[in-house]
C-alpha cells in the first residue's frame, strides 16, 4: 500500500509498519491505533456499513471511524483587521552565519523608521479594540537581528504599551541570543510574549556555522544570555539549524542543550538551501531522521519532545502558517509582507508575500487581489498533498520553502514531505504507546467529532 494514500477513503489511512502490521491512522477523526493485516483487511467493510467482525465493529466506535469527522479547513475573507503586527526592524546583522537564508550583511543594510513602526502598532491596537480582542501583539523578527536595531526596538514597545491603555500588549521576538546584560534585562521585564534563540547545540558546531562578524565564535555569548533566561525563569525556545555534515552531532547537541539549560522548547530544522546556504550539501537526508530519532530520544530522557515544524500531531488544519491566515508584517520601508522570509522587496518572491503598503489615511492600503491569493493556499489546494496522512498536521510546509523548491509551478513535493511523513509516524506510535498501546485518541478531535456526529 502507498503510504501516501488513504487506504479507508480520503482521510484514513493504513501505514506499513514492520512485520505485516499498520499503523491506523485517522486525522480528522483524531484517532490512530495498532492493526494486524487480518484488521485492516476488514475495516474497509465495517466503515461502508456492511457489519463485520464485532471487534473490529466495536473499535471502529470506538475511535469514532463510523462518524462524519469535522472539516479542518478555515478561509479569512473580507479586508484584513489584524491585531499583532511583526516587524521586520532592520536586515543588519551581528553574525555571519554560513546558512543564512536572509544572507545578512551581504549588502547594505536598511533599519525601519519610528513611523512605520508606530503606524502598524496604532493600526493592530485600534483593531484589537474594535473587535474587543483581549490583546494587541507586537512581534520582532526580520532578516536580520531586530536586537541591532535597539532604540526602536524598546521604543516602540514602549509606545505601544503607552498607546494600548489598558489594553494588554503581547510582546515576543526571534534573536541570535548576542545581547548585553542590559538587554537581557529589558527582554527579561518586558518581552512577556517570550523569546526564540537561535542555537546549534555543541558550542564547536555553534561556531563554526554562527560566528560573530570578527569571525570569531558566539557561542559563549549565547550560553550566557540562556544561563541569565534560566536563573529569571524567563520563558525562551531554541532552535537548532543541522547542517549535512553536523547530522551526526545532533544527537549530541540535544543532550547539551537540555542538560545545561531549561528552553520551554527545543525545535530542529535542517538548514535551507536559500541564501547563503544556496548550493551547499543537503541535510534533508535519510541520515537527518535518523539522528532526529535518536536526539528524540534523548531529548524524552528530560521531558522533552523535538519539535519539527511540520510534524504536528494534535494539530489539524489547512494553514501551515500565518501566511495564508493574514499576516500582517511589515518591511524596514513600510510594506506588508505576509511571511517572514520574505522581509523585503528585494525578495525574489515579494510579489506573492506582499499584499499592502502604507495608506494616505495613517492606515494602510490592501492589494486584495494578492491578499486572496495567499488566502487561497491551503493545503486542500494542493493537489499533490491529497491522499497524504500528515496532511492536516503538515498543512502543506513552508508555502516559501517550496517555491524555492519548486519554482513558481505546481507544488511536486520535496524531501521535507519524507521527513515530515516518517516523524508524524513517530509522533503517532508514541502516543499510542503512551496510551497503552492500543488506541490514541486526541481528546479535543475526539469531542469534536461527537458533537458533529450527534448533528448528522
Amino acid at each position: 500500500m502507498n503510504e501516501n494514500r488513504g487506504t479507508f477513503g480520503p482521510d484514513i489511512f493504513a501505514i506499513p509498519l514492520e512485520d505485516e502490521a499498520y499503523l491506523v491512522y485517522a486525522p480528522l477523526h483524531g484517532a490512530a491505533f495498532a492493526a494486524t493485516k487480518g484488521l485492516v483487511a476488514a475495516l474497509p467493510g465495517v466503515l461502508a456499513g456492511e457489519g463485520g467482525d464485532e471487534s473490529v465493529v466495536a473499535l471502529a466506535r470506538e475511535t469514532g471511524l463510523l462518524r462524519r469527522p469535522p472539516s479542518p479547513v478555515t478561509r479569512r475573507q473580507g479586508t484584513p483587521s489584524p491585531t499583532e503586527v511583526t516587524l521586520f526592524l532592520t536586515t543588519a546583522c551581528n553574525l555571519r552565519c554560513t546558512y543564512c537564508y536572509a544572507s545578512a550583511g551581504d549588502t547594505a543594510a536598511t533599519y525601519m523608521t519610528t513611523d512605520v513602526a508606530k503606524r502598524g502598532i496604532d493600526f493592530v491596537i485600534d483593531n484589537a479594540r474594535q473587535q474587543g480582542a483581549p490583546f494587541a501583539g507586537v512581534n520582532y523578527h526580520g532578516g536580520g537581528e531586530p536586537s541591532v536595531h535597539w532604540n526602536l526596538m524598546t521604543e516602540s514597545l514602549a509606545y505601544a504599551r503607552e498607546r494600548a491603555g489598558d489594553l494588554d500588549v503581547i510582546a515576543a521576538s526571534a534573536g541570535n541570543g548576542v545581547f548585553t546584560d542590559r538587554q537581557i534585562d529589558w527582554m527579561i521585564a518586558n518581552l512577556n510574549g517570550g523569546m526564540s534563540l537561535s542555537f546549534d547545540g555543541l558550542p564547536e558546531v555553534h561556531d563554526e556555522h554562527r560566528p560573530t562578524v570578527r569571525g570569531t565564535g558566539s557561542s559563549s555569548r549565547v550560553m550566557h544570555t540562556m544561563r541569565r533566561f534560566t536563573e529569571a525563569d524567563y520563558p525562551y525556545a531554541v532552535r537548532l539549524t543541522v547542517t549535512a555534515e553536523q547530522i551526526p552531532l545532533l544527537p549530541d547537541s540535544i543532550e547539551f542543550v537540555l542538560s545545561n539549560f531549561t528552553p520551554k522548547r527545543v525545535q530542529v530544522e535542517p538548514a535551507y538551501q536559500l541564501g547563503r546556504h544556496e548550493g551547499e550539501p543537503d541535510a534533508e537526508t535519510e541520515d537527518f531522521i535518523a539522528a532526529y530519532r535518536e536526539a528524540q530520544g534523548r531529548a524524552a530522557r528530560f521531558g522533552h519532545e523535538l519539535i519539527y515544524s511540520a510534524a504536528r500531531v494534535g494539530t489539524l488544519t489547512n494553514h501551515f502558517c500565518g501566511v495564508t491566515q493574514d499576516n500582517f508584517c511589515l518591511s524596514p520601508s513600510g510594506n506588508v509582507s505576509a511571511c517572514f522570509e520574505a522581509f523585503s522587496e528585494d525578495n525574489e518572491f515579494a510579489d506573492v508575500f506582499f499584499y499592502g503598503s502604507q495608506g494616505p489615511d495613517g492606515g494602510y492600503t490592501f492589494d486584495m487581489d494578492a491578499l486572496d491569493r495567499l488566502r487561497g493556499l491551503g493545503v486542500e489546494q494542493r493537489s499533490f498533498c491529497d491522499g497524504c496522512f500528515a496532511k492536516w498536521n503538515c498543512a502543506g510546509d513552508c508555502y516559501h520553502k517550496s517555491l524555492a523548491a519548486n519554482g513558481r509551478g505546481e507544488f511536486a513535493g520535496s524531501q521535507r514531505c519524507h521527513i515530515t511523513r516518517e516523524l508524524v509516524k513517530d509522533q503517532l506510535l508514541t502516543r499510542i504507546a503512551g496510551s497503552g498501546g492500543l488506541v490514541w485518541r486526541d481528546g479535543q478531535a475526539g469531542e469534536s467529532c461527537a458533537v458533529h456526529g450527534g448533528a448528522e
